[in-house]
């Protein structure tokens, strides 16, 4: 593809804003999940961008996402992801965990105070099997 054919491609596409108080935000006993960018909000097509914060000694349920794989950044905190055969991996401020599509994985925040971390999945319409 030559340079007037990737603009060519881009006829239509504008930049998308959210405003912070139109982020969706789902609480939770464990937490709290909070979306920037899906399908549903309406401002991307191709990755769902979000939040959790997870509670001291606190887990999300086990899960997989049968559509899409996901990249975790922990931001703030000290979690053990428990991932294939039920292996735990532990994470820290600023470690990084891909998680391949349909692989059952889980949260559990094993610091003194709030976990928060970043969550990407390769899908503007993540699915959630086992939540």
């Amino acid at each position: 593809m030559n340079g007037s054919d990737d603009q060519r491609s881009r006829v239509g596409l504008k930049a998308r804003v959210l405003r912070a108080g139109e982020a969706r935000t789902a609480p939770q006993e464990w937490g709290c999940l909070t979306w920037f960018a899906d399908a549903a909000l309406g401002n991307s097509d191709e990755v769902t961008v979000g939040r959790c914060l997870l509670h001291p000694g606190c887990a999300n349920p086990r899960h997989s996402h049968p559509n899409c794989s996901e990249v975790l950044v922990v931001i703030q905190g000290r979690i053990a992801h428990t991932i294939e055969d039920g292996r735990d991996v532990e994470l820290e401020t600023g470690d990084t965990i891909s998680i391949p599509p349909r692989m059952a994985h889980q949260a559990r925040n094993i610091g003194s105070g709030d976990a928060i971390l970043m969550l990407t999945f390769t899908s503007a319409q993540r699915q959630v099997e086992g939540e």
